[in-house]
């Protein structure tokens, strides 16, 4: 009966230090939890970046060169 005592005292401690970290860090968590929500699953933030890189220079319309 010794380890039943042990495990069930150990799932309690577990328990109450998880609810004691959830009640720390409500806000964070909450703020965290509503960006994933509202998130893209099938956007690919590493795409955007190459997308980027290989992207041409924006220019001025109103650019003239020698050229011309």
């Amino acid at each position: 009966m010794g380890k039943a005592k042990e495990a069930i005292v150990v799932a309690g401690a577990l328990a109450f230090v998880w609810l004691t970290i959830e009640l720390a860090f409500k806000p964070f968590l909450s703020q965290t939890r509503d960006s994933i929500d509202k998130s893209d699953p099938t956007r690919d933030p590493d795409d955007d970046a190459l997308d980027t890189a290989a992207a041409p220079p924006v220019t001025d319309a109103g650019d003239t060169t020698a050229d011309a």
